[in-house]
């Protein structure tokens, strides 16, 4: 850290901002294959939390590298600094008071060791998406499953990168048994238990 670089200390605190909210602000890290639903089951969740009075902001994959990582590749050290960003920012909408949804594929059990010592193991819930890789790639939303099989894409979590499931992953998700929506209340009876302890 450069010597010069001295934190800013302001007025509102995360606590302050939790109580107008009325609820506690924390990440939620939807994590799984690509074509899981993570995005889809994020949105769904935020559009109920939302019709409450909730406030959130979800982080995706594409739309995060089509502006603050814009410049990064997929080269294992560009997906480490990816996530590491990430991070960061989920972080800083956490202060905010805001609970924050990011929906990325993350493959590395160390790297989301390494997002959740950024956020702060206590504010760090992580949702597995378990989607067997059969079932993303017949939906294969993006076409990246067909174009992987064909080596134009390498390094393509499933199917020539590794996908490391969490071992206790806070809320376990099968969208191969059950619809979006059922996904969906779960997890907003998973939230609803941590803002009714605030």
């Amino acid at each position: 850290m450069n010597k010069n670089i001295i934190s800013q200390t302001y007025d509102i605190t995360r606590e302050q901002r939790n109580k107008q909210n009325a609820h506690p602000s924390f990440v939620l890290w939807f994590t799984g294959l690509s074509g899981s639903g993570k995005s889809t089951l994020a949105n769904a969740v935020e559009k109920l939390l939302f019709e409450k009075g909730i406030q959130t902001y979800t982080l995706d994959g594409d739309n995060i590298r089509q502006g603050v990582n814009r410049g990064l590749g997929f080269s294992a050290e560009d997906r480490k600094e990816n996530l590491r960003r990430i991070a960061e920012v989920a972080k800083l909408f956490v202060d905010a008071g805001q609970i924050c949804f990011s929906a990325f594929i993350s493959p590395m059990r160390k790297d989301r060791e390494m997002i959740a010592s950024i956020v702060g193991e206590k504010d760090f819930f992580e949702v597995f998406v378990d989607t067997p890789l059969e079932v993303c790639e017949a939906r294969d939303v993006k076409g990246l499953y067909k174009k992987a099989r064909a080596g134009e894409i390498t390094n393509f979590t499933g199917i020539s990168a590794p996908y490391e499931a969490p071992e206790n992953p806070a809320l376990h998700i099968q969208t191969a048994n059950e619809s979006i929506e059922d996904s969906a209340k779960k997890i907003i009876a998973f939230i609803e238990e941590k803002i009714n302890k605030l």
